[in-house]
């Protein structure tokens, strides 16, 4: 007879599972999370999921409601630009301290993070968890060698939040991009480069993700104008400026 699984085993299941779903837009922004149907859907008992969500809200990647319960964060524009502004100036301070502290198991490291990556595609779906996968390997590679595990953590979390973002906006994004050439540059600033070059495109590689973010959410406000079908996406978004 197989032993029933432990309690805090179950929960960390539940919780990296929804995580993930979170993460990736399983769930849509300000989606109300019932703790019964999130126990249906993974097939466990409330008690895992109540734990699961608790330890998600002190992530902020669920927020919690006195007395009503837990929902998905929104989108919000305003929200993503201090997100990507804090990320681009830890990641560089990171970067640039493992830089600094080289050696050849980092740099190796870094050669076969690009490589795996390069040999997947974000444009074909079923190539789409695997890509997410290596991208998130290769940012974390270029990082790797610093001496603080506190920053390291730091970093990992606001990918996690950019990640949410960068999700959302995939599934409405029109605008064409050659990722690969952004990572191949960056890689090989990091390797042959000076600091400031491959900090500064680091920096610009996070900055051409928000801009594209923020064009798909003007996008999505004049759909909602419209009614078209991006109109779900906008109900947080700030409102347009007035010329």
């Amino acid at each position: 007879m197989s032993k029933p699984k432990d309690k805090t085993t179950l929960a960390t299941t539940v919780y990296q599972k929804l995580r993930s779903d979170i993460i990736r837009g399983a769930f849509p922004p300000g989606a109300k999370l019932r703790i019964e149907s999130i126990a249906d859907l993974y097939e466990v008992g409330s008690n895992a999921v109540r734990e699961a969500l608790s330890r998600l809200s002190s992530e902020r990647l669920v927020d919690r409601h006195e007395q009503r319960g837990f929902t998905v964060p929104p989108i919000a524009l305003d929200d993503w630009r201090v997100l990507v502004d804090t990320r681009c100036r830890l990641e560089a301070l990171v970067l640039r301290e493992s830089m600094q502290r080289r050696d050849d198991r980092w740099e190796e490291a870094i050669v076969v993070a690009f490589h795996r990556l390069s040999r997947l595609s974000s444009e074909r779906s079923e190539d789409r968890a695997a890509w997410d996968d290596a991208h998130r390997n290769f940012h974390r590679a270029l990082l790797a060698n610093s001496a603080s595990p506190w920053l390291l953590e730091f970093c990992d979390i606001l990918a996690d939040h950019a990640a949410r973002y960068i999700s959302v906006s995939n599934a409405y994004r029109k605008i064409p991009r050659d990722g690969q050439a952004e990572h191949e540059a960056l890689m090989k600033a990091v390797l042959n480069g000076t600091d400031d070059d491959a900090c500064a495109l680091l920096v610009a590689h996070y900055t051409k993700t928000l801009r594209m973010i923020e064009k798909t959410f003007e996008h999505a406000r004049d759909a909602m104008a419209s009614g078209g079908a991006l109109a779900d996406l906008t109900s947080t978004l700030p409102p347009r400026a007035t010329p």
